[in-house]
C-alpha cells in the first residue's frame, strides 16, 4: 500500500496494446482492449478513451466477453488471477485466483462456469497447458479458481495458437509443424503433422489458427506465408486442406467474418487481405497500414474489424475494407535515439515513431497528436537492408523551429543529412526550410539551441556536435536568391575544437551567453558571441556523458556525469570543482523552471533517482529502485497550472516522465492513474452517444432561462417555476418502459406538469412589492395602520369566500396612496 500523498511510480503511457485480441462490445459501440496491467473501453463513437479498468498486479495476457452476460468481461494476467468486470461502470465483480501465470484466455457458450486458460506446465520448462478453470460460486468478490482440468498438452503459449471448433465441439492446436485436434463428447484427439524440410523456401511451422464459425474448417497460418484450409480432420488419414497463398512473410493472425464467407489475414506486409469463398482468386487489399500486424479481430454483428500493430497502433476497419479510424498509443520505435524532447508549444513528448517520423505525443490523452515524416522515403520491411533514420531533434524556445539529423545505419561512412524546420500557422505544420547534407565528416552526437527566448528568432543559434573532433555554430541568414522560397536559411558560422578530441555533448546556459561542450574528458566553456574560450574542466577518468548548467540562483553551476561513475559541479566564478559523488549516472535532466535538477543512476539492476540543487549537494529527494527496467530517458514537462503541493516542491511546476529500455513512459505522482483521469474520461457517457431526436430535446433536456428586469434599486432575475425539473417529467424518463402505466394515463400527468401555477408572480408584481417595501419604509406609523386595515380586509374576505374580488395589486398601490393622503384641510371648511 502506498501512504496517501506519497510518491508512486505510475504507468502512463507506452503500454503494449498488442498483448491480447481486442474485444468489441456486443452492439458494437465500444472496443476493449489490453494496454499493460490495464483494460481500456474505447468508444468506438466519439473516438475517445472512457474507461479505464485496473486491477491486476502483472501484464493482462487475455480479455473475453462473459457468454452468458455481454456487458460483462473475463481478464486474466501473468499475476495468477482471473477477473470479472462489469466494463459500463469498470467495477470488478469478482477475482478467481488461480495461482500460476496465465498466459492466455477462452470462453465458450456452453461451458457456463468454467473459462480455459493456458499456463506453464509444472517441471518442465516452456511447456504449457490448456486447462479448464472452474469458476466457483460463493459469497465475497475473491474466490479461489484451484480446480484446474487439463485438456490439452505440450500447446503454445500464445492465444493466436489455440481456437474453438464450431459450437464449442472442438479445440484446435498449433506448435511447431504439429497440429492437434481434441473432439469434446467423444473424447478423441487427433494429430497432424507436416514435413520439417524446408523446401524451395518454404516453411511449414504453424504461426495461427482460427475456426470457421459455421462449418467444420480450420484455418491455419505458416512461417512461409501460407494458408492452409483443413477439412475433414475427424479422420487422422482422410484429412485434406487446400492452400492460399499471398503473403511473402510469416502469416500474423487470421479472422472468420461471423457467417465464414471471408476470411481475414495479415502479416509484417502491413496490409489486411480479405479472401473470399476460400478462394485464392477473390480477394481484396488494404494496404499501408503502417505496421505489422499482430492480431485481427472481428465484432459480433460483421460490421467491423479491428487489427493491432506492432507500434502499439489499433485500426477500425470497415466491412467493406475501408479504413474507419485508429487508436494510436505511444508508438515503439525500434530504437529512440531522439531522446525525450517537449515541443513548446503543445507540450507533447517529441521522439522517434513511425520509420523516419517523428511522432508528438499528447500525455494527457495517452494518444499520437500527429506525426511528422522527417526523411521522406518508403521504408522497406526487410532483414539486413541499410536506411536512413532519425536521431537526432531540437526546438527552438518557443517551438518556431525544429532542427532534426538523419543518418544512414552505415558505421564507418554514414548519410548525414541535417534539417531546419519552420512552424507554418496556417497549415498547423512544420514545413522544411533547409536542408544540408553532410553537415558533419562523422555521426552527430548532440546539438542544441541558444535558449532566449526574450530576444526573439533573430538571435536563434544552433550548435551541433560530432566525431569528426568539432562542433559547428550554425546561424540564420537572409536568402538573397531572388527565387528562393524562404527569406530566411541556414549557413555554418563557426568551428571551433578542442585537441582534436571527438566532442560528444553540447549545452548552452540559462541567458545564452556561455556555451559547454564535451570533448572526451574535458569540459569546454565558451563565449557565445566572440566564440573564444574561457575555461575548461576535467575529472578523470572517464569520458563526460552528460553536462547541464544550473537555473535561476544556480546558474552560476556547470553540472557533469562521467561513464567511470562520478557527478561533478564546477563553479563558474572560480573555476574551480565545487563537490563531486560517486554515482554512475545515466541520465541527467535540468528542470527548465527551477533550479533542480534529477539524476537517475543504475547500479545492481536498480534504477535510483536523485533530486538535487547544484548549491546544495545533499539531495532534495531520493527514490531507491524506481522501476524494474533500466531507465533510459528522461524529461520534466511544464505544468499547465501549479501542483498544489508542500512536500514536493520540486514536482510543483514540472512533471517528471522516465522511459524505460521496454519504452513504458512513466511518471512519478501522488495520485494513481485512475485518480489522474478526467471526471470526463471515467464516465462512460452512454446517453450522450445516442443520436439526438426531437423527442429527446423536448424531454430530455431543459434550458435553464432567466429573466432580468432593471429597476431603480437594481437587478431582480427572477426564475421561472418552469425551469426547475417536472417530478412528472423524471419519473417518466426514469421508469423502466415495462413498468409504465397506459399513455392516456401518463398524458394527463405529463399535461398538468406544463400548466403554470397561478401562485407564480410576474416581474411586474414583484417590483411592484419592492416599491411597495420602500413606501412603507417611509412612514412607519402609516404601514401600521395600513396593516390594520388590511388584517380587517382579509377577515371580510374570509367570510364573503369566493364572492369577493380581489384587488390586485396596481388597485391596492393606490389605494394606498389614498390612504397617505392628507385631509386635514377638511376639517377648516
Amino acid at each position: 500500500m502506498v501512504a496517501p500523498g506519497s510518491l508512486r511510480v505510475v504507468r502512463c503511457g507506452g503500454s503494449a496494446l498488442r498483448g491480447a485480441r481486442a474485444v468489441f462490445s456486443a452492439d458494437s459501440k465500444y472496443l476493449l482492449y489490453v494496454s499493460g496491467d490495464f483494460v481500456k473501453v474505447y468508444s468506438v463513437n466519439t473516438e475517445e478513451t472512457l474507461r479505464l479498468m485496473g486491477g491486476h498486479a502483472d501484464l493482462v495476457t487475455g480479455i473475453q466477453l462473459n457468454p452468458q452476460n455481454h456487458m460483462q468481461l473475463y481478464s486474466c494476467s501473468l499475476d495468477g488471477t482471473i477477473k470479472l468486470w462489469d466494463f459500463m461502470d469498470g467495477i470488478p465483480i469478482k477475482t478467481f485466483t488461480v495461482g500460476t501465470k496465465l498466459l492466455a484466455l477462452y470462453t465458450l457458450a456452453s461451458a457456463e462456469d468454467s473459462v480455459f486458460v493456458v499456463i506453464p506446465k509444472k517441471g518442465e520448462r516452456d511447456t504449457f497447458q490448456l486447462v479448464s478453470v472452474e469458476l466457483t460460486k460463493g459469497v465475497g468478490q475473491d474466490l479461489e479458481g484451484k480446480e484446474l482440468s487439463v485438456v490439452l498438452d505440450d500447446v503454445g503459449a500464445s492465444m493466436k495458437h489455440i481456437a474453438f471448433g464450431r459450437e464449442g465441439a472442438y479445440v484446435v492446436s498449433v506448435k511447431d509443424v504439429n497440429l492437434q485436434v481434441y473432439f469434446f463428447k467423444r473424447k478423441l484427439l487427433n494429430r497432424f503433422s507436416l514435413s520439417t524440410v524446408k523446401t524451395k523456401g518454404g516453411d511449414n511451422r504453424f504461426s495461427c489458427v482460427v475456426c470457421h464459425p459455421k462449418e467444420d474448417c480450420i484455418a491455419t497460418g505458416h512461417a512461409d506465408g501460407k494458408i492452409r484450409l483443413w477439412r475433414n480432420f475427424h479422420h487422422k488419414k482422410e484429412y485434406t486442406y487446400s492452400t492460399l497463398h499471398w503473403h511473402h512473410d510469416i502469416v500474423m493472425d487470421l479472422a472468420f467474418s461471423m457467417e465464414g464467407t471471408r476470411l481475414l489475414s495479415g502479416g509484417v506486409e502491413s496490409v489486411l487481405v480479405q479472401w473470399h469463398n476460400e478462394s485464392s482468386c477473390q480477394k481484396d487489399f488494404l494496404p499501408r497500414l503502417g505496421s505489422p500486424i499482430e492480431y485481427i479481430s472481428m465484432s459480433s454483428d460483421g460490421i467491423l474489424c479491428c487489427t493491432l500493430h506492432t507500434d502499439n497502433r489499433i485500426s477500425i476497419i470497415n466491412s467493406n475494407l475501408r479504413f474507419s479510424r485508429s487508436i494510436q498509443g505511444l508508438i515503439k520505435s525500434r530504437d529512440v535515439k531522439t531522446g525525450l524532447v517537449v515541443d513548446p508549444r503543445t507540450k507533447a513528448l517529441v521522439l522517434n515513431g513511425e520509420p523516419g517520423h517523428l511522432q508528438f505525443y499528447s500525455l494527457q490523452s495517452d494518444q499520437q497528436l500527429f506525426s511528422l515524416d522527417i526523411v521522406q522515403r518508403q521504408y522497406i520491411h526487410q532483414a539486413g537492408l541499410k536506411q536512413s533514420d532519425l536521431v537526432k531533434v531540437a526546438f527552438s524556445a518557443r517551438g518556431t523551429w525544429l532542427a532534426t539529423v538523419e543518418e544512414s545505419e552505415e558505421v564507418t561512412d554514414p548519410e548525414l543529412q541535417l534539417k531546419l524546420w519552420l512552424y507554418n500557422e496556417e497549415i498547423q505544420s512544420f514545413e522544411l526550410n533547409t536542408r544540408i547534407n553532410t553537415p558533419h565528416d562523422n555521426h552527430i552526437t548532440d546539438m542544441c539551441f541558444r535558449d532566449m527566448d526574450e530576444l526573439g528568432d533573430d538571435s536563434l543559434i544552433l550548435v551541433t556536435t560530432g566525431r569528426d573532433c568539432v562542433f559547428k555554430v550554425w546561424v540564420m541568414v537572409e536568402d538573397t536568391d531572388p527565387e528562393a522560397q524562404q527569406s530566411v536559411s541556414w549557413s555554418c558560422d563557426f568551428v571551433g575544437s578542442y585537441h582534436n578530441y571527438q566532442a560528444t555533448n553540447c549545452c548552452f546556459s540559462e541567458d545564452g551567453s556561455l556555451l559547454a561542450v564535451s570533448f572526451e574528458e574535458t569540459v569546454t566553456v565558451w563565449d557565445s558571441l566572440t566564440w573564444d574560450l574561457k575555461c575548461t574542466f576535467c575529472h578523470p577518468p572517464g569520458n563526460i556523458r552528460n553536462i547541464c548548467f544550473g537555473r535561476l540562483t544556480c546558474s552560476k553551476y556547470l553540472i557533469g556525469a562521467t561513464d567511470y561513475g562520478f557527478l561533478c559541479c564546477w563553479n563558474l566564478l572560480t573555476c574551480a570543482l565545487e563537490w563531486s559523488a560517486h554515482l554512475n549516472v545515466v541520465v541527467l535532466q535540468p528542470d527548465p523552471l527551477s533550479e533542480h535538477i534529477a539524476a537517475v543512476s543504475w547500479l545492481s539492476k536498480e534504477s535510483s533517482l536523485f533530486v538535487f540543487k547544484p548549491n546544495e549537494p545533499r539531495p532534495v529527494y531520493i527514490q531507491r529502485n524506481l522501476c524494474k527496467e533500466k531507465i533510459r530517458l528522461a524529461a520534466f514537462v511544464p505544468r499547465d497550472e501549479p501542483e498544489n503541493t508542500e512536500k514536493y516542491l520540486w514536482l510543483r511546476k514540472s512533471q517528471l516522465f522516465f522511459l524505460t529500455d521496454t519504452q513504458e513512459l512513466m511518471t512519478l505522482s501522488t495520485k494513481s492513474l485512475e485518480e489522474r483521469l478526467t471526471p470526463s474520461s471515467k464516465q462512460l457517457a452512454v446517453e450522450e452517444s445516442l443520436p439526438v431526436t426531437p423527442f429527446s430535446l423536448l424531454l430530455g433536456k431543459h434550458r435553464h432561462q432567466q429573466a432580468q428586469e432593471d429597476t431603480d434599486l437594481g437587478k431582480l432575475i427572477v426564475h421561472n417555476k418552469q425551469e426547475q425539473a417536472s417530478p412528472a417529467v423524471k419519473e417518466l424518463l426514469h421508469t423502466p418502459a415495462h413498468v409504465l402505466p397506459s399513455a392516456s394515463f401518463l398524458c394527463t400527468i405529463f399535461i398538468n406538469s406544463l400548466l403554470i401555477s397561478k401562485e407564480n408572480k410576474s416581474a411586474e408584481e414583484v417590483a411592484d412589492e419592492v416599491e411597495m417595501e420602500s413606501e412603507k419604509a417611509e412612514d412607519d406609523s402609516d404601514e401600521e395602520d395600513v396593516t390594520a386595515m388590511e388584517q380587517e380586509d382579509t377577515g371580510h374576505m374570509e367570510l364573503l369566500g369566493e364572492m369577493t374580488c380581489k384587488l390586485s395589486k396596481s388597485q391596492e398601490k393606490e389605494l394606498r396612496k389614498i390612504r397617505k393622503m392628507d385631509y386635514s384641510w377638511l376639517s377648516a371648511l
